[in-house]
């Protein structure tokens, strides 16, 4: 049988790849047609195979999307700045926070309202938040502030745990309501006006 050597040879994917590839059609699914059109035959579609190799995966719709959330978050990390000072690493963080997370909160916005809290994952439209948009934020706010106690700019010691968590907590609801980044206006005014002030109050006289 003669083939026509301009013809692309399809390469089977496996494992890792395979997973990865199909992930990322969720994804694109998810983002184009929303949490109420995708279903399984349409991803399956996009990622030129077939259901059952996502039903060996995956039980169901949510949590197909529940991976593809989470292989997004993995494959774009926010990075964290060293500018010098706890005010330009906050501004710098919070700023790459709410460019690379805003079509997360989209869609966890979507989500909620779409129907996935009564869906097959039973969860709480509360839940649905949580799960979505996760604890990304936390890790890397911690990793920022010892760097700054390691300055001497702050004593954790003496910082409430509330008021460390703050800038974060801002950013997120604002990304829940607007979904969209926050200004750089508004991000000037949590940190230099609302956290900033609280953190000095802690500092020893």
């Amino acid at each position: 049988m003669v083939t026509d050597a301009s013809e692309p040879v399809r390469r089977r994917r496996r494992g890792k790849e395979l997973e990865s590839a199909l992930l990322g059609a969720a994804w694109d699914e998810l983002v184009e047609a929303g949490y109420a059109r995708l279903t399984m035959e349409s991803v399956a579609v996009r990622a030129a195979t077939s259901e059952a190799v996502l039903y060996r995966r995956w039980a169901n719709k949510d949590e197909l999307v529940f991976a593809a959330i989470e292989h997004y978050r993995r494959i774009h990390p926010v990075e964290l700045s060293d500018t010098g000072t706890l005010r330009g690493d906050l501004l710098a963080y919070l700023a790459a926070v709410g460019e690379a997370r805003a079509a997360l909160f989209a869609i966890a916005a979507a989500a909620s309202f779409a129907g996935l809290a009564v869906g097959d994952a039973d969860l709480t439209p509360a839940q649905v938040r949580e799960k979505v948009m996760g604890d990304q934020l936390l890790p890397h706010g911690r990793a920022l502030y010892r760097r700054a106690h390691e300055r001497g700019e702050i004593d954790l010691e003496r910082i409430s745990a509330a008021v460390l968590d703050l800038p974060f907590d801002l950013v997120r609801h604002d990304l829940l309501m607007d979904l969209e980044p926050p200004s750089p206006a508004r991000l000037r005014q949590i940190v230099d006006e609302l956290f900033l002030p609280l953190v000095r109050a802690a500092a020893p006289r």
